[in-house]
């Protein structure tokens, strides 16, 4: 299996904005703190069983993935994946802005864009080449966990590439709020935040920045070890 620790180049807002406080009140997770929170008590009234159906995504925090998690290449070292992730936000680039909605993608409940964005699309892409020298070369084991056998033979020839399957042209930005929910379940959930979420009043959102998140052990949730935000153009 992967060793640890595992990193990941995220997405995430800034501690101090109202999205943040949305993500990590709901997942019961503070990962720029590393520490619990209490779910709001409406939603815990309203979803007897959420923290059941919010532990996977509890795991990672409130993120987008950019770069999906990895373990360190032997030769590369914490610090230098530090440097690497300063030295990319700081290369100036075009941000990517999007209209960010509450909506269902695969199952799951999540933060998506309301429209495909090329330049998002470009950005995520980006970041999956820029870091691939810091990951280690993905195990059997690993590659067995991910399905291969369910994936499309262009998500098969990205795991095997780049590690995981859903990058490139397969990239899809969300920031998961539950697991996969049934058709039957997902409607009155996926109708109470959307609702929750129209009361933040976010129209638009820069993805202006990238975060380096780490897992120690493979009990542990990851964490924000640092952010940088982008050099916009």
């Amino acid at each position: 299996m992967t060793g640890f620790p595992r990193y990941a180049i995220y997405y995430t807002p800034p501690a101090d904005t109202a999205l943040s406080a949305f993500g990590a009140d709901l997942l019961g997770y503070d990962a720029w703190t590393g520490r619990d929170r209490p779910c709001p008590d409406d939603v815990v009234n309203d979803v007897p069983d959420w923290a059941e159906l919010t532990a996977d995504a509890r795991k990672y925090g409130f993120h987008a993935t950019l770069k999906a998690p990895f373990s360190l290449a032997e030769t590369r070292s914490e610090r230098e994946l530090c440097d690497a992730c300063a030295g990319f936000a700081a290369a100036p680039r075009t941000v990517p802005m999007i209209r960010p909605v509450v909506d269902a993608i695969s199952g799951f409940v999540a933060v998506i864009p309301g429209e495909v964005s090329p330049a998002l699309q470009d950005f995520a892409a980006e970041c999956v080449r820029a870091f691939e020298p810091f990951r280690a070369a993905m195990t059997a084991e690993d590659r067995a966990r991910r399905k291969p056998e369910l994936l499309s033979p262009q998500q098969r020839a990205h795991l095997d590439r780049w590690g995981y399957p859903y990058v490139m042209d397969d990239f899809r930005f969300h920031m998961t709020l539950t697991c996969r929910l049934s058709d039957e379940r997902r409607r009155p959930i996926l109708s109470m935040l959307q609702a929750r979420y129209a009361a933040l009043g976010i129209t638009s959102l820069a993805i202006d920045r990238i975060a380096l998140f780490c897992q120690p052990t493979p009990r542990s949730r990851f964490s924000i070890l640092a952010s940088w935000r982008i050099a916009d153009r």
